[in-house]
């Protein structure tokens, strides 16, 4: 899913893409390609009014990748991507929002969640062919529509690509928290049957960091991948497994609440969210494509694939909270039988998935942060200083999920206000600038009120979910909870 960079490419966007070298800047000529072309460095300069654009200009003909992905190939990222430890989580998002309720909101959420990707990609796909550059990505979109844009937003253009790339790296960097707590739970499950004196949480946390200190330092995906076949396999035999335990014996669902009181539907939208949204990993999949006008559209790629998702974590979240109702815990694996070592064999290896997973996903964003600081850091010390900054990254991970060691509300925390921003308010944003002189907002202004709507709903998530899981974090230390209280 995430590519391979190579430092020592001598390949730049100047030589790649010589009919380009206007719209490049000029500390970008050195960079090498696979850099340039991707999230985190700036790429384009503003487009001087009044310049014509070249509506002939095709910008899937002009990308050179050296082995793009085919539809299906495209697909399977996609489902990898999208079906990660979130889907463990969905039972514990119907409990917060009842089971009709939620059924219907799941639904709906998914389908918000890919709209505003198409929304993000087709902006994408328009910046492209006015600036005649063959691919951005996700911060380069952002701010080449805010210089695109109204005079008011172009002095912002360097402001909003900081803003996403924080928001990418505090997204990552809270599913690492989650990791860690995932992994420690469920660990701490497993073995405090065979224990004599249980660990704490909070213990079993530090011990699952401690190997990762020295995994975190591996430099070279290449090297991480048979860690990745093994997770995907683990994580495959292991939610197979827990659907067997989830059929057996269903009760009605006239015993499960239909829908439950408002206050707790932030917690819900917030775990949905963060379940479904992979607006971060869209525009890596689609600029490696090979026929990238394959993605959006209808049908496409990425309707299929996200077709595919919804309707897996909702069969999951649905039938989840029917089997375990108000028991119903941050990760389904916990609801498993203590007693039944088939079941606590899956605890284990989902564990030993998110674990490998871990490593993964810790990439990005050090490779986001690396190359915003490593131009200031001289050439002898980049070495020890990427390892530095890897370690502590790894501690404040662990750190962070030692302090917060409660599934629930972290996962709804990171949903809402990184998702929310990042998969809903930013790229209405987007629209806005890019849609405001050519092709406008449409019959009676409809993109803008339909923007507007959709930035209003972005807001609202991003300050309820805050909102409500500061108040289950409270919770926690106090001994009650806002369903108790709701109650």
């Amino acid at each position: 899913m995430y590519k391979n960079i190579d430092n020592n490419s001598s390949t730049t966007m100047f030589e790649m893409y010589p009919s380009s070298d206007r719209f490049i800047r000029p500390d970008m000529v050195d960079v090498p390609a696979q850099q340039a072309a991707g999230s985190t460095l700036p790429l384009v300069l503003t487009r001087k009014k009044g310049d014509e654009e070249d509506t002939n200009y095709n910008p899937f003909e002009h990308r050179k990748v050296d082995h793009p992905t085919s539809d299906l190939e495209t697909l399977v990222h996609l489902l990898k991507g999208s079906l990660g430890s979130g889907i463990l989580a969905m039972p514990m998002a119907f409990l917060n929002a009842g089971l009709w309720f939620g059924l219907i909101a799941t639904f709906a959420v998914g389908a918000l969640c890919t709209y505003c990707v198409h929304i993000l990609v087709k902006c994408a796909h328009i910046l492209c062919r006015r600036r005649k550059i063959p691919m951005m990505g996700f911060a380069d979109v952002a701010e080449q529509a805010f210089l695109d844009g109204p005079p008011s937003l172009n002095r912002w253009s360097r402001f909003i690509r900081f803003m996403v790339n924080v928001f990418l790296v505090l997204d990552l960097i809270g599913c690492c928290c989650i990791y860690l707590v995932f992994v420690g739970t469920n660990v701490k499950a497993v073995l405090d049957e065979y224990m004599d004196e249980p660990l704490n949480i909070r213990l079993w946390i530090v011990i699952v960091t401690c190997p990762l200190l020295v995994m975190c330092l591996v430099r070279n995906l290449k090297f991480l991948t048979p860690f990745s076949m093994i997770a995907n396999i683990l994580m495959f035999v292991g939610i197979v497994i827990t659907f067997v335990y989830i059929f057996d014996d269903l009760p009605a669902p006239e015993e499960r609440d239909g829908i439950v009181d408002a206050v707790q539907w932030p917690l819900f939208f917030g775990t949905v969210i963060f379940a479904l949204e992979g607006i971060g990993v869209v525009m890596s999949l689609e600029n490696d494509m090979k026929n990238p006008s394959h993605f959006i559209g209808c049908p496409s790629v990425l309707n299929f694939g996200m077709s595919v998702v919804i309707a897996l974590y909702t069969l999951v979240g649905f039938f989840g909270y029917l089997k375990y109702g108000s028991e119903t815990q941050g990760s389904v694996t916990l609801n498993l039988p203590k007693e039944d070592k088939l079941a606590q064999s899956v605890k284990l290896m989902i564990a030993l998935a998110i674990f490998f997973t871990f490593t993964l996903q810790f990439y990005v964003p050090v490779s986001i942060i690396w190359k915003g600081i490593s131009h200031k850091i001289s050439e002898e010390r980049k070495n020890i200083s990427e390892y530095a900054l890897r370690i502590a990254l790894v501690i404040l991970c662990g750190g962070i999920a030692v302090a917060l060691p409660n599934l629930g509300p972290f996962i709804s925390l990171i949903g809402a206000v990184c998702l929310s921003t990042l998969g809903m308010i930013i790229p209405s944003v987007i629209e806005l600038a890019v849609y405001r002189e050519e092709p406008g907002y449409g019959r009676f202004k409809w993109r803008l009120w339909k923007d507007i709507g959709l930035i209003i709903f972005g807001i609202v998530g991003f300050v309820t979910g805050l909102y409500v899981s500061i108040l289950e974090f409270h919770a926690e230390f106090s001994g009650s909870h806002i369903g108790d209280n709701a109650s």
